[in-house]
């Protein structure tokens, strides 16, 4: 189950502050099914994502998440919130490993408002954080928000 703590509806530049939180995404528990299937939605088969025994013999302690998927989350944050079309920028880096059972939670901040390009535009920070604080990604993103004139 993913929860969101606001419906989505439009976003608009005017209604958008500087220090603004983006409604958080939890995320349910990751599962050795989702990464398999993420695997092959993916085509990345690393076997360190599907296969208990790989991350035994190399040290990670079992099955890790494909980061991309936990980018992907932090993605869905943005879209719910901004909408679809509406970003112009997104980027994370990768700050630890998540395992199977793991719920991660996903939140951002406004940082900007500015105009370029003839368009209204927000800037950010987000993340992705397990159930234990342990960040996951950390990123900035920039979205293009209609106004309402």
């Amino acid at each position: 189950m993913t929860t969101n703590t606001q419906a989505s509806q439009k976003l608009y530049y005017e209604d958008v502050q500087v220090g603004d939180e983006l409604p958080k995404l939890v995320k349910s528990p990751i599962t050795h099914l989702q990464l398999v299937r993420y695997a092959g939605a993916s085509g990345d088969f690393n076997p360190l994502h599907t296969d208990p025994k790989v991350g035994e013999m190399i040290g990670t302690g079992g099955i890790i998440a494909h980061g991309m998927l936990i980018m992907g989350f932090v993605g869905q944050l943005l879209s719910d919130y901004a909408g679809p079309t509406t970003l112009r920028k997104f980027g994370v880096r990768f700050k630890g490993m998540t395992r199977i059972d793991d719920v991660i939670t996903c939140t951002g901040t406004v940082t900007e408002k500015y105009e370029a390009d003839g368009e209204a535009r927000i800037a950010g920070k987000v993340q992705a954080v397990d159930q234990n604080g342990d960040v996951k990604v950390a990123g900035t993103f920039i979205a293009a928000l209609p106004r309402r004139s």
